[in-house]
């Protein structure tokens, strides 16, 4: 077999699935038979609907799917790291080795200007071969499946991120304003963490319900005038450490003023503005904002290993499923907004 599907993002809310060559890796490169690919908020807004991202953040019409995870096939010249059979995830970000950023395993941060994003500058996982630096690899460890690996590319290490910049012990309350995909993840990653409390808080009534569902929270509450007080009830004075995963401004400032003092508010969603005041909502309640974008190459692969350790399975997170023949109808889903967590699995 010399051709594959691959599946391209033209910019006006289609996909389109072509044939093309099966790729060979090059030094240092990897070829892997693609099991699972997620779909991220990221695709949506910057490239399905229309290419809008510039400079670090350009479209560069590649194949998409920045959340890879598959099998090791063949190992191009001078890798030394995997073997055919490997079973593993890509960090999403393929970083020059060499700036300060990318010294600290922070590939996402890198300044060189050969920085390329899979599914964005570089050819991403909805295929069925996927070629991807050996540096860019976490081995999977067994327990957890590809379905878990993809997510684990994106979103839920960047919920982990959040978690371990704000500290999260056995001792805190933990609240997550926006529960999308990335917020369930925070609330798994928190309660793995073993937080005493969990408490998700999100606009849509259906979000809240599925958190409840998977057991993910101690308190749901849907946002409205009363939500800051009904957390302030329930956690004596605020929660110890909050995290925003909504980007939405609204959602910023409640996660803020809904910190307890001395806690920790971890900043992740993107986009969006927040406006607060200082004084009252920071200096004289003694709280930290925290910003976190992504996560490191190393943090990622603790990532896995501590969700095989605490039995926590992101796949359970997962609504929808879709072959990558049917990529059309799982990019229009994910952009109708009426889905959780959506992938493109091509497992045997």
């Amino acid at each position: 077999m010399t051709k594959m599907i691959a599946a391209f993002l033209p910019g006006d809310d289609r996909v389109d699935l072509r044939e093309i060559n099966i790729p060979e890796p090059g030094i240092g490169q990897v070829r892997l038979r693609m099991k699972a690919s997620g779909l991220c908020g990221s695709d949506i807004h910057y490239i399905y609907h229309k290419h809008i991202g510039e400079g670090g953040a350009k479209y560069l019409g590649v194949i998409a799917g920045h959340e890879p995870s598959g099998q090791v096939e063949t190992l191009g010249p001078g890798c030394r790291h995997f073997k055919p059979g490997d079973r593993v995830a890509v960090y999403h970000i393929s970083g020059c080795g060499f700036c300060r950023s990318c010294r600290k395993g922070y590939q996402i941060s890198c300044t060189d200007p050969l920085r390329a994003a899979y599914g964005w500058q570089r050819d991403g996982g909805h295929a069925e071969y996927l070629i991807a630096d050996e540096k860019d690899l976490v081995k999977l460890p067994d327990s957890l499946t590809y379905e878990d690996g993809c997510f684990i590319s994106c979103g839920v290490g960047t919920a982990y991120e959040g978690i371990l910049r704000g500290e999260v012990s056995g001792s805190d309350s933990v609240m997550v304003v926006g529960l999308g995909p990335v917020g369930l993840a925070a609330l798994m990653l928190a309660q793995g963490r073993g937080a005493k409390m969990t408490i998700g808080v999100d606009t849509q009534q259906e979000r809240v319900d599925v958190a409840r569902r998977l057991g993910l929270v101690t308190h749901g509450f849907l946002a409205n005038t009363e939500t800051l007080s009904a957390v302030r009830e329930v956690t004596r004075g605020g929660a110890n450490v909050t995290l925003d995963c909504s980007g939405n401004p609204r959602g910023r400032l409640l996660a803020l003023q809904g910190t307890h003092s001395w806690g920790r508010c971890v900043y992740i969603g993107e986009t969006g503005e927040v406006t607060f005041k200082v004084s009252d909502d920071l200096m004289h309640q003694q709280r930290r904002i925290i910003g976190s974008w992504v996560t490191s190459l190393h943090n990622m692969d603790q990532c896995a290993e501590d969700l095989a350790d605490w039995k926590r399975y992101p796949r359970d997170i997962i609504t929808d499923r879709f072959s990558l023949v049917e990529a059309p109808a799982a990019y229009a889903l994910a952009a109708s907004g009426r889905a959780g967590k959506v992938i493109i699995r091509l497992e045997d």
